[in-house]
């Protein structure tokens, strides 16, 4: 199977083809409570993702900064963690969080 790589990529997509997050309704939906920012700023699920872009999710009590490195259609899940550099990984009291 061939992979294609294109220059940008909807948020809500990357997220489930990269496996940041399984699901992409749990993506949008993250997103759309404005848990995810995008070089620094609030991202919704339709935001245009491309290469070298820094991506923040807060999950609960942790914030995950991430590069993107790939953005492609389809991956497999061996090769998913290839789509993205980890930069931090915090952990937050929760009420920070919110």
């Amino acid at each position: 199977m061939k992979y294609v790589i294109i220059n940008h990529m909807r948020l809500d997509k990357f997220l489930k083809v990269s496996r940041l997050i399984k699901r992409r309704p749990v993506a949008k939906e993250v997103a759309d409570k404005g848990r995810i920012k995008i070089n620094g700023k609030l991202a919704k699920s339709s935001s245009d993702i491309k290469f070298n872009d820094m991506i923040e999710i807060r999950f609960g009590n942790k914030i995950v900064e991430v590069r993107v490195l790939e953005t492609k259609e389809f991956t497999r899940k061996e090769d998913a963690e290839k789509m993205y550099e980890l930069l931090s990984e915090t952990r937050v009291k929760v009420d920070e969080s919110e």
